[in-house]
């Protein structure tokens, strides 16, 4: 058995690097293992997104995504500048396209006002023109302060910053048990042990995994919905300059097809949303059947299936019809056109879902004594990777403190 460790945190992804990071810059006489069972840092979640830098928008004032996004707002951007990553604040609009959306306008503006974002606009037809040419609406919300960057790039320079911090990164290592011994937990891999004081979680998909080994009662499942993404062909016509955001359906889970220029220039545009049968089935061919049947095991699932049937079933036959696909986004910006377009990259959205068949729509963090499990954390985590990893590492400095 290795020597013990102050903090472990299972979990290379954003969120778990970030946690790491604070803790140690609160307190650099720590010893921290961050344990990965990929062989590079970010290969999941972190990696597979658009890369944009959240305002805060969205979420309901007060909530754990809400705080937590704006704080990390400030931070990443803060980070950026400090290390020299590219980054840039472009805005985006939101943009209705009926009259019963241009409506829920008025809800996400009173949102975006309590959470204390600036500069918000209401624009018409006319104008939503003069801020994407190509972009067809009855009303808009311009949002001046939504911005883009490279999470992955964030994500290695947290790991280099750790690293010369004196922590101990094992990646290649998967996690299978948590066990308490004595006074100690002891975090078991594949090929090596780590005994450790505290133990915080973050692994994403498969997140409760790794909860279920604390709580057999654990209330919740992590199901995995893959969204698949088009992108512009280089020679295609420039139709998007920034991002482009539907107003999302209270009643839906999920927020809809939009446009975004990613930092590189490219301007991608999803994401359907569906089922994944595996929880790194990035492909639709991926079919992991244990993980499918384990899923289809979960009340909660059964129920969303039930819920939710008509819409999953549009999805899926708009996975596999581009044509279905491009009528999606000609709902926003008309000139686009199939040949226009080709298949871009596929993410997996780790989605918490309860016993009752609701998704988790804020972040979930679960105490046991001097063991912690992130449940939940999907966008904005990214953007708030920082805020939530300080108040990670206010929890561990404080448990540390307990004997």
């Amino acid at each position: 058995m290795s020597k013990k460790e102050d903090v472990v945190i299972v979990g290379g992804g954003i969120v778990g690097l970030a946690s790491a990071f604070q803790i140690l810059k609160s307190r650099p006489e720590i010893k921290l293992t961050l344990i990965e069972k990929e062989k590079f840092v970010a290969q999941h979640q972190s990696g597979h997104n658009s890369g944009v830098i959240h305002s805060g928008l969205y979420y309901k004032s007060g909530s754990q995504k809400a705080l937590n996004c704006l704080l990390g707002y400030k931070l990443i951007l803060e980070f950026c500048e400090e290390h020299s990553i590219p980054y840039e604040i472009c805005g985006k609009i939101v943009v209705a396209t009926s009259d019963v959306e241009a409506i829920r306008l008025n809800v996400l503006y009173e949102r975006g006002i309590a959470n204390g974002l600036s500069g918000l606009k209401f624009v018409n037809t006319y104008e939503i023109r003069d801020i994407e040419p190509h972009c067809l609406g009855v009303r808009g919300l311009l949002v001046p302060q939504t911005g883009i960057v490279d999470y992955s790039l964030i994500a290695m320079k947290y790991e280099e910053l750790l690293l010369k911090m004196g922590a101990n990164i094992l990646k290649g290592e998967r996690v299978n048990d948590i066990k308490k011994n004595g006074s100690y937990f002891e975090v078991i891999g594949d090929s090596q042990s780590k005994v450790s004081k505290v133990v915080i979680t973050c692994a994403g998909l498969y997140s409760d995994h790794l909860a279920l080994k604390t709580d057999l009662n654990l209330p919740l499942r992590i199901i995995p919905f893959r969204g698949e993404y088009y992108k512009f062909k280089a020679n295609a016509p420039k139709l998007v300059k920034n991002l482009i955001y539907p107003v999302p359906d209270p009643n839906l889970p999920f927020l809809g097809v939009h446009f975004t220029r990613m930092i590189n220039g490219q301007i991608e545009c999803g994401p359907n949303a569906v089922f994944a049968f595996g929880r790194e089935s990035y492909n639709k061919k991926d079919i992991n059947f244990h993980e499918t049947l384990d899923a289809l095991k979960w009340p909660g699932f059964r129920i969303l299936i039930k819920r939710y049937w008509r819409l999953g079933l549009f999805e899926y036959y708009r996975s596999f019809s581009k044509a279905a696909f491009v009528r999606s986004l000609q709902k926003l910006i008309p000139d686009v056109r199939a040949d226009y377009l080709e298949e871009g990259h596929a993410g997996i959205r780790a989605q918490a879902c309860d016993n009752e068949g609701n998704l988790l729509d804020d972040f979930d963090i679960r105490s046991y004594g001097k063991l912690l499990h992130i449940c939940n954390a999907p966008s904005p985590a990214a953007t708030a990777s920082l805020a939530i990893g300080q108040k990670i590492a206010n929890n561990t400095i404080n448990l540390l403190s307990l004997k």
